[in-house]
């Protein structure tokens, strides 16, 4: 049985079939860029960040788009607040979540589109949307009108006339209907606005990602993500601008993580209950955080506690452990043959366990499991190889394999506690440009492979390709 996965839109977990065999078209709603990112912010890009190197794991030419939402009520009031302009904001935090992502190991989007930079892929999508009788035109406004697409409500289960009862309706006497949305709003003094047919405005928020995920995947693609406080009622109006404009199935699987909850209360900056990322790094290994957060379902709420990143950094030491010790036996060059003592058989079982439970719908905490059974394993094999009884090369291949499949976490991937010290925004440059090259190298573009490296020679790093992929540190 191949890669299964839950998807909401059906609510039950379905086979992974893309659109092009071998290929996986995949968009996920990224932040708004208003202040910084907080450990929902990292839950939800860890999720996809792991979903995506899994499916690179498993042979799929993977194309991921995640968006930055740079014009928004809340930017233009951050921006009035400070006296600066919304793109002084918008571009501030922008680096900042950058810095934050890289701090925790996820990987750039291939494409990182900005709203802003979209305005016109939008208002064509809205004049479809008008040409065929899905939106309407009032003073300026433009508005979805709801009860001309039918379907309006299967994603997030919701019911058209609860909706109409429903007291979280916004209401406005100009809309045909209060269930109806905003696809473009007039200009209003001191806000950023963009000429449109319909006056100077700005664009709704929905209408961007539905405009962005189609102009980078196509009008039809493979997997859409997000926290599930998006399935209603972005992502619902999302598959409606976009359907209604094509006429055809916007997305094959909709996948959605759960929320960080502090007790009994759900994460949320109205509360004031928010853990902002740089302040975790400041005080946890970002590794460590990375593991705490994966041992939990992702479709599931996750209970933070601090105690909890700190049994993760012990965990994560006995695997980092393992892998100091086989660098001081490979160091000493190619280790003569001996007996493996079955190793070789276990180490293919607990790949197998591995990539099952990862088949199963991503399941970390299941996948987890199996890479410290396999660490186990090869803490034995280590004290036998100590003790003369198995051979090092065998230890070595075991290790090799756990940090194979570790790596398809973002685990064993940070620095070694020896290592120099690294500013995260260097390191996001760092990683940007390692990521860059990686995909020159599997594009066959050596002459640009080439140059990104002598540009990351220049920062002083040092690159090693393996079949695993790419290690780089920073020389001393």
């Amino acid at each position: 049985m191949g890669l299964r996965i839950f998807n909401s839109l059906t609510r039950r977990k379905e086979e992974f079939t893309p659109l092009t065999p071998g290929e996986a078209r995949m968009y996920v709603c990224g932040v708004t860029v208003y202040d910084i990112s907080h450990i929902g912010h990292a839950r939800s890009a860890l999720v996809f960040d792991v979903i995506r190197r899994y499916l690179r794991f498993k042979g799929y030419r993977v194309q991921f788009v995640k968006n930055f939402t740079d014009v928004d009520d809340k930017i233009i009031n951050r921006a009035a607040q400070e006296g600066v302009s919304s793109q002084e904001i918008s571009e501030r935090y922008i680096a900042e979540y950058r810095a934050d992502m890289a701090s925790l190991g996820v990987l750039p989007g291939d494409v990182e589109p900005k709203a802003t930079e979209h305005i016109p892929q939008m208002i064509a999508l809205i004049q479809r949307l008008i040409a065929k009788g899905l939106a309407y035109v009032v003073h300026g406004d433009v508005y979805f009108e709801v009860r001309r697409f039918p379907t309006y409500g299967r994603l997030s289960g919701k019911n058209l006339e609860d909706l109409l009862a429903g007291a979280r309706v916004e209401v406005d006497d100009r809309k045909r209907d209060p269930r109806d949305f905003a696809l473009w709003k007039s200009a209003k003094p001191g806000e950023p606005s963009w000429p449109s047919p319909w006056g100077a405005g700005r664009p709704g928020w929905h209408i961007e990602c539905s405009a962005m995920s189609m102009q980078y995947l196509g009008e039809s693609f493979d997997i859409h993500g997000g926290g599930e406080d998006l399935i209603f009622p972005h992502h619902e109006c999302e598959i409606a601008q976009a359907e209604g404009a094509s006429g055809k199935p916007f997305v094959r699987y909709w996948i959605h993580n759960g929320f960080v909850n502090f007790g009994d209360e759900k994460m949320s900056k109205s509360l004031g209950n928010t853990l902002t990322i740089r302040d975790l790094v400041a005080r946890h290994d970002p590794e460590a955080m990375r593991l705490y957060l994966l041992g939990t379902h992702y479709r599931h709420p996750l209970e933070f506690g601090d105690e909890r990143i700190g049994e993760a950094a012990r965990a994560l030491e006995r695997l980092r452990g393992l892998r100091a010790e086989a660098d001081r036996l490979a160091a000493k060059g190619t280790p003569p043959p001996g007996p493996d003592l079955g190793l070789f058989d276990e180490v293919t079982q607990h790949r197998s366990r591995f990539e099952t439970a990862m088949d199963d719908d991503f399941n970390t905490p299941q996948a987890l499991g199996a890479i410290f059974d396999l660490a186990r394993r090869l803490q034995t094999a280590r004290t036998d190889v100590s003790d003369g009884r198995g051979g090092a090369g065998a230890f070595l291949v075991g290790v090799g394999e756990l940090m194979t499949v570790s790596r398809v976490l973002g685990l064993l991937e940070g620095r070694a506690p020896d290592a120099p010290e690294i500013d995260p925004a260097r390191k996001a440059r760092i990683e940007s440009l390692v990521w860059l090259r990686q995909e020159a190298r599997r594009a066959r573009d050596f002459a640009e492979a080439d140059r990104l490296r002598a540009e990351l020679d220049q920062l002083g790093v040092v690159l090693e390709d393996t079949r695993d992929g790419t290690t780089w540190k920073v020389r001393r």
